[in-house]
């Protein structure tokens, strides 16, 4: 199985290995939600972002606490509150600091087939492959940034919800 079928096969069946927690999948997707507001000056509450992000409110909240207590995103209390992210810090913030803020490393450290204990002293079948995807994975969300996720939605390439 090449490394691309592995991957794909990994990420489409979630009951073998699950890539992201959904609480980090709606993580990702509110702070670019966010992000995107903050580049035009604007706060954006819980209702509006849980309904851009098609994601129940409640879960929503837990999540925005969360990204809120590990300093990605900034909530601001009153009438004209919401949240918000510093326009300097949308092209500081990668992807990798919102994974790690919601599901730690564990993504750079499982096994590709769910094994407990799986190493290069007793790897598991796939273990030297998923190690380079894990290796690649990780390497790409360390290297982009909220910014470059808010480049495509504006004029309508990219989306955060279908």
């Amino acid at each position: 199985m090449s490394e691309l079928k592995l991957a794909l096969y990994l990420l489409l069946n979630p009951n073998q290995h699950e890539m992201f927690s959904k609480a980090c999948e709606y993580g990702i997707r509110a702070s670019t939600y966010i992000a995107l507001q903050s580049l035009d000056g604007k706060r954006t509450g819980l209702r509006d972002i849980a309904k851009k992000i098609d994601s129940p409110e409640a879960f929503t909240a837990k999540i925005l606490q969360q990204l809120s207590r590990n300093r990605i995103i900034d909530s601001v209390k009153g009438p004209s509150g919401g949240f918000q992210i510093e326009k300097e810090q949308i092209d500081k913030i990668t992807l990798g600091q919102i994974v790690y803020a919601i599901d730690g490393d564990n993504i750079y450290v499982g096994c590709g087939l769910g094994l407990k204990e799986c190493n290069a002293d007793k790897p598991c079948p796939v273990h030297d492959k998923f190690v380079a995807i894990r290796d690649g994975l990780k390497e790409m969300l360390e290297n982009t940034s909220l910014y470059e996720m808010t480049a495509g939605l504006e004029v309508g390439l990219t989306y955060l919800k279908r």
